[in-house]
C-alpha cells in the first residue's frame, strides 16, 4: 500500500508540474587568495590574471602544479601528470591541462575534478574560462553545495548529465541529465530533464522536458517548469492535497500561489469534495511597516449534501505605531454547521462563537515612572448554535472604552487607577451602559527575605439601563471600598535531593481581603460569571469575573510553596504548592438571586506539584479537594517522557466533578506518542477518551517512513463534532526532501495532537523540507 500511495503521489506531482519544486540554499563561499611563486617542472608555476570573474579577485594569481610543466610565462602553459590549477575558490584537477594566459582558457583532459565554491564536478574533460566563468564539461557527475540562508536549512543536490555548461558565476546549464537531493548511491527519486538551468544568482531553477522517476517508475513529463533554489516564495502551483472525510467523502485541493510582492501574496485553492461539490478558497496576506494581516474567504456555490450555498469570510489584522496598537478580527460564516461540515480541524469544528471586533490602544508614560493605557473597542458575535447543546448569545460592546494608569514610588506609595465605559447591546435582553472607576493606593515593602503590601481602593460603578423590567430602576449606583494585605516570607537552605546538592526554598504567603456588603441583585449580568477556582484566583479580590458583581469579603488566603533549585544555574527542577482560603463571614453576594450562598468557613484545598524528576521526565499534577464532603472536585495529571529526538510519550488524566461542570462529571484519559518502531518506521498517534460517555473525543494514528531523501505519512484522524456525530479524515502524504510535499498534509494535526512531535526530516541525517510559507510575526 505504501508503494502504491507513493506512485499515486508521484503521478500527481508530475501532472501538476509547473512551479512545484524544492528550494536549495543561498549564497556562495568567499574567494580565498592564492600566493605562490613560479617554479620549474614538477613544481608550481604562477600566471598573472588579466581579468577577474568577480570583484575582489583581480590580484589573485593562477597557480599550476604538475609532474611536468611546460610553456611560456604570460602566454601558454601545459601540465602533464597530476595537474592542478588553482585560482581563488576554483580548482581543476586532471591528468593533463592547458592554460592560455591571453584568453584565460583552461582545457583539462582525463579524470577531471572541478571544484568551485563547494560545488564538485567530475568527468572526462572540461573547457573553462576563468575570466567570465564560462565553459563546458563533458559527461559529468556533479554535486552542488547547499547555498546557506539565514533561518533556513539548505539543501544540496547531485546528479549526472551529458554535459554541463558554465554560463557565468553560479550559473549552470545541465543537458540531458538528472537531479536529486538523495545521497550518492540512493536514487529513490530523481528528476530527469532535457535541459536544467540552475541560476544561483537569481535563486531560480528552470527545467525543460522533465520527468519524475520515483522508486524506478518513470511518469509522463512536463514541457517546462521553474522552481526556487533557496526557499524563497515563488508564484505557481503548490503541492496538491487529497484525502477523504466522513462528512465530505474523497476530496482534492490544488492551491495556486501568487507571490505578488515581497510584502503580500495570494493563495487560491479550488477544493473538490465528492459529496458536496467544488469550493473555492482564497487567502491574501499583507505586511506593511505598521500593520499586517490575513484576509480569507471561502465559497461553495451549491453544497449537494446540505442543499445550500455556503461561504466564509475572515479578516485578522494588527496595527502598531508610535504608541498605538490596534487590531481587527472579523468573521462570518453562512450557517451554523459550516465548520462541523467543512473543516477537518477539531478546534474549528467545536467553535461556536465567532468574534467581530476592532480595537485601538494607546500607551504612554507620564510623571517619570508613571504609565497609562487607554483602549477603545467595538465587539459583536455570530453564534453557531448546536441544537443538542445550545448556548446563550453574549452581549455586544458598542463601544467599550477602558483606561488604566499607575504611578510608583511617591514617598513609598504606588498609585493605580482603572476605569471603563461600555455600552452593552443584545437583541432580546436588558441593555444599558456601565461606567466604572477604581482608584487604589498601596505601600509595598520588599526585602530579600520577605514582602508586605497593604492596599486600599474604591470601586465606583454607575448603570444606565434600557428595556428593564417595569418595577426595576433605570439607574443604579454602587460604591465599594476594598482593603487588602498581602505578605510572605522566603526561606532557603542548601540540602541534598535527586542525588546532588540543591537549594530548597520555603515560601509561606498570607493574603487578606475585606469588602463590605452591597445589595447587587438588581444589577443585570452583562459580562459576569463566577471565576474558576484555582491557585491564581484565591489571591484575587473578587470571586467573579466581570464588572457586574463584586463579592463581599472578610477572608484570608494561606498558602505555602516549596521549590528545589539548582544552585549553579538557579534552574527550578521541582515545585510544590498548597493553599486554602478561610472565610470569617457567610457569603451574601451571589451571581443570581436564587443561588445558594456559601456558609462554610473554609474553601476547598488546592495542591499542585510539578517538576523534572529525571532528565527525560517532566510531570505536573493539580488537585482540588472538598474536605467537607471528603471528595475530589478536580484532578489533573500529566507526564511526559522524552529520552531522545523523535521519542515522545505523553500521558494525562483529567477529572472534573459534576458540581463544577453542572452537566455531569468529566473523566478523560489522553495518551499520545511519537516512537520509532524499528528500521525507518515511526508510529505516531493520540487517543483522547471520555470515560462517562464511553466514546472517543479525538483519536489520530498513523505511520511514518523516513528514508534519507523522502518521507511518507499515512494518518487516520477521528473526532467528535457534536453530542451525536463525529467525522473521520484520512491523510496520505509523500515528501521529497528538498523538492516538494504532495498529498494531504497531516503535519498540523500531528503537531497539535502530539506534544513534542517532530517531523522526521528534523533528524541531522536528513535534509529539512523547505517551507513555502512566510511568517509575518517573526
Amino acid at each position: 500500500m505504501l508503494f502504491s500511495c507513493a506512485r499515486l503521489a508521484a503521478l500527481a506531482i508530475v501532472l501538476l508540474w509547473p512551479a512545484m519544486a524544492a528550494a536549495q540554499g543561498t549564497g556562495t563561499a568567499a574567494d580565498q587568495p592564492a600566493s605562490t611563486e613560479a617554479q620549474g617542472t614538477g613544481a608550481a608555476a604562477t600566471q598573472p590574471a588579466k581579468q577577474a570573474p568577480k570583484a575582489g579577485t583581480e590580484s589573485q594569481p593562477v597557480q599550476i602544479d604538475a609532474d611536468r610543466l611546460e610553456g611560456t610565462t604570460g602566454k601558454e602553459s601545459s601540465a602533464e601528470g597530476n595537474a592542478i590549477l588553482r585560482r581563488g575558490t576554483t580548482t581543476i584537477h586532471a591528468d593533463s591541462l592547458k592554460y592560455d594566459d591571453e584568453t584565460q582558457q583552461v582545457d583539462a583532459q582525463g579524470n577531471v575534478r572541478f571544484q568551485r565554491d563547494g560545488d564538485v564536478i567530475t568527468g572526462p574533460a572540461v573547457k573553462y574560462r576563468l575570466n567570465d566563468a564560462t565553459g563546458n564539461f563533458e559527461k559529468p557527475d556533479f554535486s552542488l553545495a547547499p547555498r546557506a540562508k539565514e533561518g533556513l536549512q539548505p539543501v544540496a543536490g547531485r546528479g549526472q548529465a551529458e554535459s554541463i555548461g558554465f554560463v557565468g558565476e553560479n550559473q549552470y546549464k545541465i543537458k540531458d541529465g538528472y537531479f536529486t537531493t538523495c545521497k550518492p548511491g540512493d536514487d529513490s527519486w530523481l528528476v530527469r530533464a532535457g535541459e536544467l538551468d540552475l541560476d544561483f544568482n537569481r535563486q531560480v531553477g528552470t527545467a525543460h522536458d522533465a520527468t519524475l522517476v520515483f522508486k524506478g517508475v518513470s511518469l509522463p513529463g512536463s514541457p517546462t517548469f521553474d522552481f526556487s533554489l533557496n526557499n524563497q516564495r515563488k508564484s505557481g502551483l503548490l503541492p496538491p492535497s487529497f484525502g477523504t472525510s466522513g462528512k465530505s467523502g474523497p476530496e482534492l485541493s490544488e492551491p495556486y500561489y501568487l507571490n505578488l510582492a515581497p510584502n503580500y501574496d495570494l493563495t487560491l485553492t479550488p477544493r473538490y469534495m465528492e459529496k458536496r461539490g467544488t469550493q473555492v478558497a482564497g487567502q491574501f496576506r499583507f505586511l506593511e511597516p505598521n500593520f499586517n494581516g490575513i484576509l480569507s474567504a471561502e465559497y461553495l456555490p451549491d453544497d449537494r449534501a446540505a442543499n445550500q450555498t455556503r461561504s466564509l469570510f475572515s479578516l485578522v489584522e494588527t496595527y502598531k505605531r508610535d504608541g498605538f496598537t490596534g487590531g481587527l478580527n472579523l468573521n462570518k460564516v453562512s450557517d451554523d454547521n459550516y465548520f462541523r461540515d467543512l473543516s477537518t480541524r477539531i478546534n474549528l469544528t467545536s467553535q461556536a462563537v465567532l468574534p467581530r471586533e476592532g480595537f485601538l490602544t494607546y500607551s504612554g508614560s507620564w510623571w517619570g515612572t508613571g504609565s497609562y493605557s487607554t483602549t477603545a473597542r467595538i465587539q459583536q458575535f455570530q453564534i453557531l448554535q448546536d441544537p443538542d447543546n445550545p448556548i446563550v448569545t453574549p452581549y455586544g460592546r458598542a463601544p467599550q472604552i477602558t483606561w488604566s494608569s499607575q504611578r510608583q514610588d511617591i514617598a513609598g506609595f504606588d498609585f493605580a487607577t482603572t476605569a471603563e465605559f461600555v455600552d452593552f447591546t443584545h437583541p432580546t435582553q436588558v441593555i444599558g451602559r456601565r461606567t466604572t472607576v477604581y482608584p487604589s493606593m498601596s505601600f509595598p515593602v520588599i526585602s530579600p527575605g520577605y514582602f508586605f503590601t497593604p492596599k486600599v481602593g474604591v470601586n465606583a460603578t454607575y448603570y444606565s439601563l434600557d428595556h428593564n423590567a417595569p418595577d426595576a430602576p433605570d439607574t443604579i449606583s454602587r460604591v465599594l471600598p476594598i482593603y487588602s494585605l498581602d505578605g510572605g516570607l522566603i526561606y532557603q537552605r542548601d540540602t541534598q535531593a535527586l542525588g546532588q546538592s540543591v537549594t530548597q526554598t520555603l515560601e509561606p504567603r498570607l493574603y487578606y481581603v475585606y469588602i463590605p456588603f452591597r445589595d447587587q441583585n438588581q444589577i443585570p449580568l452583562f459580562d459576569t460569571a463566577v471565576a474558576d477556582f484555582n491557585y491564581a484566583q484565591i489571591f484575587s479580590e473578587n470571586m467573579f469575573a466581570g464588572g457586574d458583581r463584586i463579592n463581599d469579603a472578610n477572608q484570608l488566603t494561606a498558602a505555602v510553596t516549596s521549590r528545589i533549585l539548582m544552585p549553579s544555574s538557579g534552574q527550578e527542577v521541582m515545585r510544590g504548592t498548597f493553599g486554602q482560603r478561610y472565610y470569617f463571614k457567610d457569603q451574601q453576594v451571589t451571581l443570581n438571586p436564587t443561588d445558594v450562598p456559601r456558609t462554610y468557613s473554609a474553601s476547598n484545598l488546592l495542591a499542585a506539584l510539578s517538576g523534572r524528576p529525571a532528565p527525560s521526565w517532566s510531570m505536573e499534577a493539580a488537585s482540588e479537594y472538598d474536605q467537607r464532603d471528603l471528595r475530589t472536585e478536580r484532578l489533573t495529571f500529566s507526564a511526559r517522557y522524552r529520552p531522545d529526538t523523535l521519542k515522545t510519550l505523553n500521558l494525562s488524566y483529567r477529572y472534573l466533578s459534576g458540581d463544577i461542570t453542572q452537566t455531569g462529571p468529566v473523566k478523560q484519559v489522553d495518551l499520545s506518542s511519537q516512537w520509532p518502531l524499528g528500521g525507518r518506521w515511526f508510529g505516531v498517534g493520540r487517543f483522547n477518551y471520555s470515560i462517562p460517555d464511553a466514546r472517543i473525543v479525538e483519536a489520530i494514528g498513523g505511520l511514518e517512513y523516513g528514508a534519507d531523501c523522502w518521507i511518507t505519512r499515512v494518518v487516520l484522524q477521528r473526532f467528535t463534532l457534536t453530542a451525536g456525530s463525529s467525522t473521520t479524515t484520512f491523510f496520505v502524504q509523500l515528501e521529497l526532501n528538498g523538492f516538494s510535499r504532495i498529498g494531504s498534509n497531516p503535519l498540523e494535526a500531528l503537531k497539535r495532537n502530539v506534544a513534542g512531535y517532530q517531523p522526521l526530516n528534523a533528524r541531522p541525517s536528513t535534509t529539512q523540507q523547505p517551507d513555502r510559507s512566510f511568517d509575518f510575526y517573526d
